[in-house]
């Protein structure tokens, strides 16, 4: 059932409005959460509109149920999401993890914060990047994008529950408190103009053969029924085989493990992202992403004008790294700067891909990263 009501037109909202409106747009059926700052907004916002395309909409006790029920709403055929920051997201973990094995596809919008703890839950952080990736136990990947305006609020929403999707997995919009928070102009298309890929249906009859966790070997992707389609399905957390019932052998939960990972990775072309500027004769290139990269562009602008060859690459994809972009354009710099709202966690990233040395402009958390202190570093590397 396509039951998206879009607003289209021009807007002024907030990221976290924007959010929202994307994941309206996209098709989302079913929010649960919990409030939490500073994402609070996403579900304020969903508590009205979802009642009016006939979604549902449930606050729940804590995160920790709240990643429980939109497994549960996936399962049952529902595009679902929910909205959360750092500490939220820290008990998101377990059930972060449920997902990535049950290949149950999913939105999670952590408008992340000063952390760590209770820290500052009304100003910006950057800082749950590697949780995103590692917070859950075991080997696995994961798909996470980072927003640096209200419009990209609003588009990657809708990339990321069409990516949930395609490679059957959780997604994670890894936005900032600057962004979520920030009101800008954000034009919404019409319905007709948004992509919207579904979900990969079993070929199989109802009453005939099926194992729900056979991928096919193009790309590594399980064609998905859901709970009450008439298929028998059977979802467990345990290792299991094809036909998702517990294997407690160790080659099962390699061949398993191994697949989960490698959806992932050899799709990873198809699912980053990242966008360049000044980039052509660039000596110097700044890595940076989300509202960072925003003051990052206005100092490489800055540097320019004083004939400093340098370039800006934004990363919009945190994972899987984009790390054959980044490798490629950062070959041949002089220097690499990574500008970061946290103490150095992509840069971990830049470093391994380019085994060279980056110069850091990093801070804690609380404010937003200005433009002097990434132009500084540029003048530094530059001289």
């Amino acid at each position: 059932m396509d039951n998206r009501r879009v607003l289209t037109g021009k807007h002024f909202m907030n990221g976290d409005e924007a959010c929202a409106e994307g994941a309206i747009a996209a098709g989302c059926s079913f929010f649960g959460g919990y409030p939490i700052t500073p994402s609070t907004e996403i579900a304020e916002h969903l508590a009205n509109r979802l009642p009016e395309i006939g979604g549902v909409f449930i606050q729940m006790e804590d995160e920790l149920a709240s990643m429980a029920a939109i497994l549960g709403a996936s399962a049952a055929g529902a595009r679902s999401m929910t909205a959360t920051s750092g500490p939220g997201l820290s008990l998101m973990m377990e059930n972060l993890g449920l997902a990535v094995m049950l290949e149950l596809p999913c939105v999670v919008v952590d408008v992340q914060r000063g952390s760590p703890s209770t820290g500052l839950p009304t100003m910006p952080g950057q800082s749950d990047v590697m949780q995103a990736h590692w917070g859950s136990h075991g080997d696995y990947e994961i798909i996470a994008y980072s927003p640096w305006s209200a419009q990209e609020m609003f588009d990657l929403t809708i990339l990321a529950f069409n990516m949930a999707d395609r490679y059957r997995t959780p997604v994670l919009l890894l936005c900032d408190e600057v962004v979520g928070h920030m009101i800008e102009r954000v034009v919404i298309p019409a319905k007709e103009q948004i992509e919207y890929w579904p979900r990969k249906q079993p070929k199989e009859p109802i009453n005939g053969h099926f194992d729900p966790f056979k991928a096919d070997e193009a790309d590594l992707v399980p064609p998905m029924a859901h709970a009450g389609d008439g298929y028998r399905v059977h979802f467990t957390g345990l290792t299991h085989d094809e036909r998702g019932y517990p294997d407690m052998s160790a080659e099962t939960h390699h061949q398993l493990v191994t697949r989960l990972i490698n959806k992932i990775r050899h799709n990873a072309g198809k699912i980053y992202r990242t966008q360049g500027y000044f980039l052509e004769d660039a000596k110097i290139v700044v890595v940076a992403y989300g509202c960072t990269a925003r003051s990052a562009q206005r100092a490489v602008r800055e540097a320019r004008g004083k004939g400093i060859q340098v370039g800006l690459l934004r990363l919009i994809s945190l994972w899987p790294f984009p790390e054959d972009v980044v490798g490629s354009l950062c070959k041949e710099a002089e220097a690499i700067v990574v500008a970061e709202m946290n103490l150095g966690q992509i840069s971990l990233e830049v470093q391994r891909t380019t085994g060279r040395p980056v110069r850091g402009v990093y801070h804690a958390g609380g404010e937003m990263i200005p433009p002097e202190p990434i132009l500084e570093a540029i003048l530094e590397v530059g001289g």
